[in-house]
C-alpha cells in the first residue's frame, strides 16, 4: 500500500488544483490589522535558538478576505525579534488548494519546499499516506505533553490525530455560523437576539425575510448557503444536525446517502425551489460576505473566518448564532488549517519550525490572531487571556463559534481526502443544479468514493 501512497498523493494535488477555487485573494482596500488593540502583548522572551542560523520557508494560504499577508508579516518579524537565529521567510501561496499544488510542485524538484505550512485539517490522511510529513509527539513532549495538547479545543483535535499521532497542531480553525442582520430581523417582527434554532425556524424567518419589488423581483433574500467552493463543508452541518455525520474516525469509509443526509440536502433543496427564500442553483463562497454585508441576504452561511472582515464592513447591527439543528443542535463541522512540519528537511530545520509553531499558538498569539481575522482561537487559554476576556466583552460575536464547539464534530477527511471531498461536492451541486435527484446524487456519490476507498480497506 506505501508504495502507491506518493503517486496518489501526486495525482491528488493534480486533482485539487483544477477545483473550483475557493476564495479570491483579499482584497487592498481591507481595514489594517488589530495589531495594536489594547492588551495585545508584546512577542515572548527568545527561547533557546539553534547553534547555527537557520532560514524557514513557510507556506500559508488565504481563505477569507482580510489582510491577513500583512498580519502574518507582523507575526513573522515578531518571531525573528524573539529568536534572532532563525529567519522565517514567508510564501503566501493563494488558496488551500494552490498551496498543496505549489507543494507538489516543490516536491517535485520545481522550487524550494516548504519546511513548515498550513494546510486543510483535512489533508491529514494524504500527508500521511504521502510519507510527507513528520509526527509532532517527540516535540509535544518537550512542550507539556498531554497538558500541552488538552490546551486545544477536542474539536478540532479529531482533525489533527491519526492512529495515536499528533500530526497537525490547530491554527487557522473555524466553524461555519449563522450571520443574521439584526436590524432587518427587527424590521421583520422578529427578536433580534434570537436567531433561528431550528431547521423549520430557520425557513420561516427567511420567508419573512425575503423582499420583493411590485413586479415580483426579489430585493432582499431571506438566506444565502454557498454551494461552490467548500460545498460538501457547509452541507456537513445538515448531515450532522440530522443524526448523522458523513465520516467517522475510520478514514475508509464515508456515510453520504444514508436516509438522514438525503433528507438534509431535500431540505436544502427546498429553501430555494419551495420556500423560494433562498437563491436557486449554485451560490458562490466568495459573494455570500459582501452580499451579507451589503444588505442582499438577511442571514448567510460562512465561516467564522470572515468575521472581522464582515463587521468592519457592514453597516447594520450583526447578528452571529449556531447553526440550526433538526435532531441534533449547533451540528457545525470543524474546518481551516493545522500547521504541519514537513520530512525531508534537517532536524535544525525541524526544531526551528517547531518553535514557530508554538510562536504562533501561545495563548496570546492564538487571542490575537482571533481578533485580527475572526478565525477560532484554538487554545482554550486564549480566552482566559485579559486581551480576549475583553475583546469577547466588547464583540460577543467572537464567542459564538467557540461555544458552539461543543456541538461541532469532524470534517470529511479520508485517505485521498480532495478526491472524496470533490465527489461529494459534486454530487451536493448535481441535485441544487436539477441535474439528479438528492437520492440519486448521494447514491452516485457513495459508489464513487467506495471505489476510491477500497484500496484502503484493511
Amino acid at each position: 500500500m506505501k508504495s502507491i501512497s506518493v503517486t496518489i498523493f501526486m495525482l491528488l494535488l493534480v486533482l485539487v488544483a483544477c477545483a473550483p477555487a475557493a476564495t479570491t485573494t483579499a482584497p487592498t482596500t481591507a481595514p489594517a490589522a488589530n495589531t495594536s488593540a489594547p492588551g495585545a502583548t508584546s512577542a515572548p522572551a527568545a527561547t533557546t535558538a539553534p547553534a547555527a542560523n537557520v532560514e524557514l520557508n513557510f507556506f500559508y494560504p488565504v481563505a477569507v478576505p482580510g489582510p491577513i499577508t500583512q498580519i502574518i508579516d507582523g507575526y513573522v518579524a515578531d518571531f525573528k525579534k524573539a529568536n534572532p537565529s532563525i529567519t522565517v521567510k514567508p510564501v503566501l501561496a493563494g488558496s488551500y488548494q494552490d498551496t498543496l499544488t505549489k507543494i507538489q510542485t516543490s516536491i517535485q524538484g520545481g522550487g524550494n519546499p516548504p519546511d513548515v505550512a498550513v494546510l486543510l485539517s483535512t489533508d491529514l490522511y494524504p500527508l500521511v499516506d504521502a510519507d510527507a510529513v513528520i509526527p509532532l509527539d517527540d516535540f509535544i513532549k518537550q512542550s507539556g505533553g498531554d497538558a500541552y495538547l488538552k490546551d486545544f479545543h477536542p474539536a478540532f483535535m479529531l482533525n489533527s490525530q491519526s492512529q495515536g499521532k499528533t500530526y497537525g497542531i490547530p491554527f487557522q480553525r473555524s466553524t461555519p455560523v449563522l450571520y443574521y442582520n439584526k436590524d432587518l430581523f427587527k424590521e421583520a417582527g422578529l427578536d433580534p437576539e434570537k436567531p433561528p434554532k431550528t431547521w423549520q425556524e430557520m425557513a420561516d424567518y427567511a420567508v419573512k425575510l425575503t423582499k420583493k419589488d411590485a413586479s415580483g423581483n426579489v430585493t432582499q433574500w431571506g438566506l444565502e448557503i454557498p454551494s461552490d467552493g467548500f460545498p460538501y463543508w457547509l452541507f456537513q452541518a445538515f448531515a450532522i444536525s440530522n443524526g448523522q455525520n458523513v465520516v467517522s474516525d475510520d478514514p475508509s469509509k464515508v456515510f453520504f446517502n444514508t436516509p438522514t443526509t438525503v433528507e438534509g440536502l431535500q431540505y436544502v433543496l427546498d429553501l430555494s425551489k419551495k420556500v423560494k427564500a433562498m437563491p436557486e442553483g449554485v451560490i458562490l463562497w466568495a459573494n455570500v460576505p459582501n452580499d451579507f454585508s451589503g444588505g442582499k441576504t438577511a442571514m448567510a452561511y460562512h465561516t467564522t473566518g470572515s468575521l472581522t472582515n464582515i463587521l468592519s464592513q457592514a453597516k447594520f447591527n450583526v447578528g452571529v448564532g449556531y447553526l440550526p439543528g433538526n435532531k441534533k443542535p449547533g451540528g457545525a463541522p470543524t474546518g481551516g488549517g493545522n500547521l504541519y512540519i514537513f520530512k525531508k528537511v534537517s532536524p535544525e530545520k525541524q526544531q526551528a519550525a517547531w518553535k514557530f509553531i508554538q510562536f504562533l499558538t501561545t495563548p496570546e498569539r492564538a487571542a490575537q490572531w482571533s481578533i485580527d481575522t475572526g478565525y477560532v482561537a484554538t487554545r482554550k487559554s486564549a480566552y482566559d487571556t485579559l486581551l480576549m476576556k475583553d475583546f469577547v466583552a466588547k464583540h460577543p460575536q467572537y464567542g459564538v463559534a467557540r461555544d458552539q464547539l461543543q456541538y461541532a464534530e469532524r470534517e470529511l477527511s479520508t485517505h485521498n481526502s480532495p478526491q472524496i471531498q470533490q465527489i461529494f461536492g459534486n454530487g451536493i451541486q448535481a441535485a441544487i443544479t436539477g441535474k439528479k435527484t438528492p437520492q440519486q446524487a448521494l447514491d452516485d456519490a457513495q459508489k464513487e468514493a467506495e471505489r476510491v476507498l477500497v484500496q484502503f480497506k484493511p
